[in-house]
């Protein structure tokens, strides 16, 4: 990989996605793709940037030609509460968007392309504990756009010679970009509640269990994929990957051991509830672990305290 788009470059792992990035391929290498949502400065005057509505597909092509891009890491997506509540735009970003980018680097010959996927792409009759390959039947519209990208990622692999990679992604929690859109972001929100309140109200039930990943780890599973032998690759854009689960009664008990002072309540949203409940209470990533070596390395309390100590600064708080 020589130069590098990455659309959706402001949300809440684009924004750390680049960096990463930029400090392991050169800063002129990465192309920040933006649409609408600010960049953050860290990205925005660390490299190039460019606009990228994915749903216009000369504004791909445009960037893919003037940057000479070989490899893209294809975040732009609308998320699972918020596909919800606009069906039409989600489509239109999910979807077409998802089309639009293998199409233009199919037929630019690119050396590859990166497209996340979530547990959302699992639904209610997959197990508690899912398997890499196994029934899936998501009920959301944004799950079911995360199966199509799975399923168009190993089509343009073996019809169009496109190498498309990608990881099913829990949850992120991270301290960088405050996330609103997601289901599981009640697990970012309880970290700002806590520094801002010393309380934080959850939309989810206290029993939710998710499984959930800190976002240095995040980042890493989508690099080492990318980077990874494609001769040991039997899978390609559907591979589970895990760190930790928890419910957030269990995240406010290892936060109140922090912060004694700290309350939670719950006062629950039917909307993401209803996501939640459809969807796993852990991944099985041996497929990962066997094809490319993938190891998580933040559990709870690693996770926990990284968190408190860089949020803190951010906001301006102490301890």
């Amino acid at each position: 990989m020589k130069t590098i788009l990455v659309t959706g470059a402001s949300g809440q792992i684009g924004s750390e996605l680049v960096p990463a990035l930029r400090e392991r391929y050169g800063a002129g290498a990465v192309v920040a793709g933006v649409h609408r949502q600010p960049l953050t400065e860290e990205v925005r005057e660390g490299g190039p940037c460019a606009p990228v509505d994915v749903t216009d597909r000369e504004q791909v092509d445009a960037a893919m030609d003037r940057y000479a891009i070989d490899a893209v890491f294809h975040l732009a997506s609308v998320l699972s509460a918020a596909a919800e509540l606009s069906r039409q735009t989600a489509y239109a970003v999910n979807f077409t968007g998802l089309y639009n980018v293998l199409e233009s680097a199919a037929a630019r010959g690119a050396e590859r392309v990166v497209v996340p996927s979530s547990i959302a792409a699992f639904g209610p009759e997959t197990p508690a504990s899912a398997p890499n390959d196994g029934i899936q039947r998501p009920n959301t519209g944004y799950g079911i756009s995360k199966v199509f990208g799975e399923l168009m990622g190993n089509y343009y692999h073996s019809a169009a010679g496109l190498d498309v990679r990608g990881v099913r992604l829990p949850g992120i929690v991270s301290w960088k970009v405050e996330p609103t859109a997601g289901t599981t972001d009640y697990a970012v929100g309880v970290f700002y509640g806590l520094i801002r309140s010393r309380g934080y109200t959850c939309y989810l039930r206290p029993d939710s269990m998710l499984p959930m990943m800190y976002m240095p780890d995040a980042v890493r599973s989508l690099i080492e994929v990318a980077e990874a032998d494609g001769e040991r690759l039997t899978h390609r854009a559907d591979f589970n990957v895990a760190a930790v689960s928890f419910t957030p009664a269990q995240l406010a008990e290892a936060v109140s051991v922090r912060a004694p002072d700290f309350r939670m309540d719950y006062e629950i949203d039917p909307l993401r509830q209803a996501i939640a409940d459809s969807w796993p209470d852990r991944l099985i990533d041996d497929v990962a672990r066997s094809e490319w070596g993938w190891r998580h390395r933040y559990g709870l309390d690693e996770m926990v305290d990284d968190m408190i100590e860089n949020l803190s600064r951010k906001l301006g708080a102490g301890r």
